[in-house]
């Protein structure tokens, strides 16, 4: 609840600082003594825009700061908190205009953003009224002053629960499609390229012996013709007058022999002459093996030429060494199995979201049936206190629709709007387009009252609420006024003595002109002071018949309105 008010060098306002109490405080004072001042100070420390023209003329800046009390209000603490600016009992919200226009904001000493005061702003006070802060026109407002009061926070919150879910398998599905960068057509075609290469052995090992046997083959007739020469050298294989290799080794070998004792050098030699005959005779072992192995068969070397050709192709494809294709088919091999875990999971997901969006839609239709039942029964009691506040034979509709394809929302599938006839006989339309700006403040009014004052912990401030009305009507605006304010806080600027006397509190706004400008003066009139004040709204001036008409009202709302 509003607790201070501070004003400095704004509009004609040099200083002053007013305090608030709880209840219904009625705001008068002559016209154009500067009560549209103080609203507009309020909503300007509520996020209204500012410009220039606010700061008093000769002043560096204009200062203004508003001190709520905010025990009762566990969404202004909520958001306080969220935000990391303070959540004690106490809220301090200041703005500052210097004579450029530029504007800073504050809460709790701290600097924030038009935007911030604006969202805290409306979690502290309602101005009811022709100004920004009308927000019973907007659909988002409606569908809030009929939660607000209906008394079915359970299904509220089963609802915000289920869209949450609902949200976090988007959230997931949306991740896995961000994360899965293979497509069911590019998952075919990495299959076909894994089959091509699944045709052959890509280990290392086997093309090396691929290629291998594939140069043997190719070398042919040349090397069965250099196996046999070499045999031929080592040990021929036919009866001829020539001795090989080996066995001119063996027969120097065994004439040496008797003479190593004679000379080392002797012994040197026939100890190498003795290994080379080993590594000979093995040689020739080796190169016997060859010949045998080999095989000289054409298709052999057709069927190796292919495979080559069929490698060296998926090579250039894949743009790869040959001997790099088993490590391509192992990569494939991975894509193939993480997309395949990817497409099991995004059915688990999908079958998941269809279950999370049928208990959404379920939570949503019960909380439908809450405000259809509660929307008739508020709209028949606004219709009720419409005619106490004249507008008889007027009509009040809170339309609550359900949209079963609508995008989940933390509010549901519903869409509320407000359709009135103000008069009698003018066709009912939406609100913003039939009521004037005092309808309007009346029907706010109403729909307060009608709510039972679910948000007493919010300022309510009501502007041009008495405008085109008098008599029974301006005694019911005044008794609603203090209806609501009770246990609450409620602030009216009024010109009708019948909405004054209903107050708990008096304000007085006074303009003093001097020579070279003028200033405006407030007080908080005590019962004396009241009366002066009504004697003056009831008849433009003071007389004993004026008092006495004054006393007599203030005596008979203190009693009706009790």
């Amino acid at each position: 609840m509003l607790k201070h008010l501070h004003i400095s060098n704004f509009a004609i306002v040099p200083t002053l600082d007013l305090d608030f109490h709880d209840g219904f405080t009625a705001i008068t004072g002559e016209t154009g003594a500067g009560k549209s001042i103080l609203v507009g100070a309020l909503g300007l420390l509520l996020g209204d825009r500012s410009d220039a023209s606010w700061v008093r003329p000769g002043a560096e800046r204009a200062e203004l700061s508003a001190e709520f009390s905010i025990p009762g209000n566990v969404l202004a603490r909520e958001w306080l908190t969220r935000s990391d600016l303070g959540a004690n009992g106490c809220c301090l919200l200041r703005r500052t205009i210097d004579a450029g226009g530029r504007s800073r904001a504050f809460i709790n000493g701290s600097p924030v953003t038009v935007a911030q005061i604006q969202a805290l702003g409306q979690l502290l006070v309602e101005v009811h009224g022709q100004n920004q802060h009308l927000r019973l026109a907007k659909p988002s407002a409606q569908l809030r002053l009929l939660d607000e009061s209906g008394g079915y926070q359970r299904q509220l919150t089963v609802v915000k629960s289920a869209h949450s879910a609902w949200k976090e398998t988007v959230s997931a599905l949306q991740t896995l499609e961000q994360e899965s960068s293979v497509s069911i057509t590019d998952l075919e075609f990495l299959k076909f390229q894994l089959a091509e290469l699944e045709q052959h052995d890509l280990s290392i090992d086997a093309i090396h012996a691929l290629q291998t046997e594939h140069d043997r083959l190719a070398a042919g007739d040349a090397l069965l013709e250099a196996l046999n020469t070499g045999i031929g050298l080592m040990e021929p294989e036919t009866n001829t007058l020539n001795t090989g290799i080996n066995s001119n080794l063996n027969v120097t070998l065994e004439r040496l022999r008797q003479y190593v004792p004679l000379d080392a050098d002797i012994g040197d030699a026939c100890q190498m002459l003795d290994e080379a005959a080993l590594n000979c005779g093995e040689a020739l072992n080796s190169l016997r093996t060859a010949r045998e192995r080999l095989d000289l068969d054409p298709a052999r070397l057709e069927h190796l030429s292919v495979t080559l050709s069929q490698l060296n192709d998926l090579s250039r494809k894949h743009r790869v060494r040959m001997d790099g294709l088993g490590d391509l088919r192992d990569r494939l091999v991975e894509d193939i199995r993480r997309s395949g875990r990817s497409a099991q999971l995004r059915n688990e997901l999908e079958t998941e979201l269809a279950g999370r969006l049928q208990t959404y839609r379920e939570a949503a239709m019960g909380l439908h049936q809450r405000r259809l039942a509660h929307a008739g029964r508020l709209s028949r009691q606004v219709s009720g206190l419409m005619a106490e506040l004249g507008m008889a034979g007027g009509v009040f509709e809170l339309a609550v629709t359900l949209d079963k394809q609508a995008q989940p929302s933390t509010r549901g599938d519903d869409m509320v709007s407000i359709i009135i006839s103000a008069n009698p006989g003018i066709p009912p339309g939406p609100l913003q387009k039939i009521a004037s700006g005092g309808e309007l403040s009346r029907i706010s009014l109403a729909i307060k009252v009608a709510g039972s004052s679910k948000n007493e912990s919010i300022t309510q401030i009501f502007d041009e609420v008495d405008a085109g009305i008098g008599g029974e009507t301006a005694n019911a605006v005044g008794q609603l006024l203090r209806r609501l304010a009770l246990g609450g806080q409620a602030l009216c600027v009024t010109h009708l003595a019948q909405v004054a006397v209903c107050a708990s509190h008096q304000l007085q706004v006074r303009k003093a002109a001097g020579q070279s400008s003028a200033t405006v003066d407030t007080s908080l009139l005590d019962n004396n002071g009241r009366v002066e004040e009504i004697a003056r709204m009831l008849s433009g001036r003071l007389s004993e018949q004026s008092r006495a008409h004054a006393l007599e009202l203030l005596s008979a709302a203190g009693a009706d309105c009790s």
